[in-house]
């Protein structure tokens, strides 16, 4: 397993710089009845069972879903990774990508890298509601302790870093990067935990495409996910992320999707990440809800130096 190799100064460092980012978190919160009660109401979807889910909050996609909807990018990164290596997928679901990745189908279908990847990646899994199925629990026993786990009742923000470690593959399909009310400080704690030049998948759905010429998939309805600058006028999301020190990132919109997509890909290439802080404005509840963020001046998140210089 890769683990942070922090000197003891430099983990208290962080622990000290992620308590700061939390306050920071919870004190951005627009002091506003009705944004506390729009996030009650997404609790209140992440917590349905049964019949009481609602539509669009999908909870077993699987491993092709995440393929079919990720960078081309994805498919080979997840391939390559070895025994040594560790995948997190964060909005995981019921695991059922992560359980797909154990099954030798998997393999029948990926030769590229296969020798290399012998008993395959460690995996965890992130999900803030319990959506083990049976079948996770029988796939779990069987491939022994510590091969894949499930995390579950607390967000990506509520773990340290030391908790989660470091991964070569993050992977998020419709969960916190577009859920979260707090998106600055989500990407912060993703980029924290990626290894060096490990990367990070993930999409949204109806937003600005880099390129800038769609329009809002629902009529006289907002973008699902927007961002402005302090003077108020629009930001991307392609250009915030590419704003990001120490990454390189890619946007492919795809417009057959319905609605229409745009997904990413953010490869960390060097420590000294910063993110440019976002304030939530606005958060209507939903699969996914409804959100918009403003750029805030001056100083940038940064999750520290957390791995070896290149």
């Amino acid at each position: 397993m890769t683990t942070l190799k922090n000197t003891g100064i430099r983990l208290a460092a962080l622990l000290f710089l992620q308590a700061l980012w939390l306050e920071t978190s919870h004190s951005q919160v627009p002091a506003n009845p009705a944004f506390g009660e729009e996030i009650s109401k997404q609790e209140s979807i992440y917590q349905s069972k049964g019949e009481q889910v609602p539509d669009g909050y999908s909870i077993d996609r699987s491993l092709a879903d995440y393929t079919h909807a990720l960078p081309p990018e994805f498919d080979s990164a997840l391939a390559k990774l070895g025994p040594n290596d560790r995948w997190l997928d964060i909005g995981a679901g019921s695991g059922q990508a992560i359980l797909d990745y154990y099954t030798p189908d998997y393999d029948l279908t990926h030769w590229e890298g296969r020798e290399r990847r012998g008993r395959k990646a460690r995996a965890i899994a992130i999900s803030i509601e319990d959506r083990r199925t049976p079948r996770w629990q029988r796939d779990a026993a069987s491939l022994g302790a510590g091969k894949i786990e499930y995390l579950f009742n607390r967000r990506l923000r509520e773990y340290s870093l030391e908790e989660l470690g470091q991964f070569q593959v993050i992977t998020d399909v419709i969960g916190g990067f577009s859920y979260t009310d707090g998106l600055s400080l989500f990407v912060v704690k993703v980029l924290g935990c990626l290894d060096l030049y490990g990367s990070f998948f993930t999409l949204l759905q109806d937003v600005r495409s880099e390129e800038g010429t769609n329009r809002p998939h629902y009529a006289g309805a907002p973008f699902l996910t927007e961002i402005a600058n302090a003077e108020g006028s629009e930001v991307r999301v392609c250009a915030w992320l590419k704003s990001i020190t120490c990454v390189q990132v890619s946007c492919e919109f795809k417009a057959s999707w319905k609605p229409p997509i745009e997904v990413f890909r953010i490869r960390k290439v060097c420590n000294d990440v910063t993110v440019p802080d976002l304030v939530p404005l606005h958060y209507v509840a939903g699969t996914p809800p409804e959100r918009r963020f403003q750029l805030r001046n001056p100083t940038p998140a940064s999750p520290g130096r957390t791995g070896a210089t290149p």
